[in-house]
């Protein structure tokens, strides 16, 4: 018998059970079935693989930001995602306490802003060290001073700028940062039951260790969520191209300043007619005036020269070219 039935065998069913010859409760199952609970107040519109994809975003971002900090700090930093979940925006705003350092953060042309939160031992600890000190956070908590946010904002306008490279296979972000809040109750920007996704990563710079929170709402990147998965990720990743790379680093390499150094000759003399030397002594070198120099690249001995002059300046004219292994 098919799935669908025909007027007939529905009529021949009836029949069959009027007249005993098919017993019903032959056709009731016994299985239990599980019934999951709904909370309605907690829609789950974050999947798992949606997490696990703004998870692959931000290792790479946390990548990022470790390679830039120190430029910043002079000082090394660790970044690594340690924990991704979808909650409601009341659950992260309860857990806050002040004083709280968050940067809100635009997420230009996606519609809304992010928030960033670092903890407050890491907030001080940036501040000590951009301000010529150990990096170490303070031992009594209170609010930052007005000279203090100003320098944390330069740190998140670093942090704002390296969120584009890793958005880059999902939208193209130009993102802004506009303020700093650090006062948990002028953050309520969206609905307390509004979802978010809460990127926890864990930060240490030098000795002090901290975490960073990266609040998504879910409003804002609605537009792009079907492109949170791994799936798409991978598909739009572009091949690398070795030689690109390859011309990148050449450029980069070639316009780095090295010494160069011109060797004229050497010479031994005694500690007694070093001390005595006066202007007009002459010292008799190891070489004659018609032979090559030896020319060092930082230490390296890479070519041979013959000594002249141009535009009134010593010059070299390089003769040969040494090849070493």
């Amino acid at each position: 018998m098919g799935d669908v039935l025909s007027q007939k065998e529905i009529d021949d069913l009836l029949k069959a059970f009027s007249t005993g010859e098919i017993d019903a409760e032959e056709f009731k199952e016994t299985k239990d079935v599980v019934v999951k609970n709904y909370d309605f107040s907690r829609p789950s519109k974050f999947s798992k693989e949606h997490l696990r994809t703004l998870e692959i975003i931000f290792e790479h971002f946390g990548r990022l930001l470790s390679t830039h900090f120190p430029a910043y700090l002079r000082t090394n930093a660790q970044i690594e995602v340690v924990n991704s979940e979808a909650i409601i925006y009341a659950e992260f705003t309860n857990a806050l306490s002040n004083p709280v350092l968050l940067g809100m953060i635009d997420f230009d042309p996606l519609e809304g802003s992010i928030i960033i939160e670092l903890s407050e031992n890491i907030g001080f600890a940036v501040v000590d060290r951009m301000l010529g000190g150990a990096g170490l956070p303070l031992e009594k908590s209170r609010d930052f001073t007005e000279i203090e946010r100003t320098i944390l904002e330069r740190i998140f306008v670093m942090i704002t700028n390296q969120l584009a490279e890793p958005w880059g296979n999902v939208v193209e972000l130009s993102p802004t940062f506009t303020r700093i809040e650090t006062n948990s109750q002028f953050a309520q920007f969206i609905s307390p039951n509004e979802m978010i996704a809460l990127i926890t990563m864990s930060i240490k710079i030098g000795s002090v260790e901290g975490l960073m929170n990266v609040c998504i709402p879910y409003s804002v990147i609605e537009p792009v969520i079907d492109k949170l998965n791994t799936k798409y990720w991978y598909s739009t990743m572009q091949e690398k191209n070795d030689d690109v790379y390859k011309s990148f680093i050449e450029s980069a390499i070639s316009k780095a300043r090295v010494p160069v150094k011109a060797v004229l000759g050497r010479s031994v003399i005694s500690v007694n007619d070093y001390i005595n030397m006066a202007k007009g002594d002459i010292i008799k070198l190891d070489r004659k005036v018609s032979d090559e120099l030896d020319i060092y690249v930082g230490n390296i001995y890479k070519f041979t020269a013959l000594p002249g002059e141009s535009l009134d300046s010593y010059a070299i004219k390089i003769a040969s070219v040494i090849k070493e292994d």
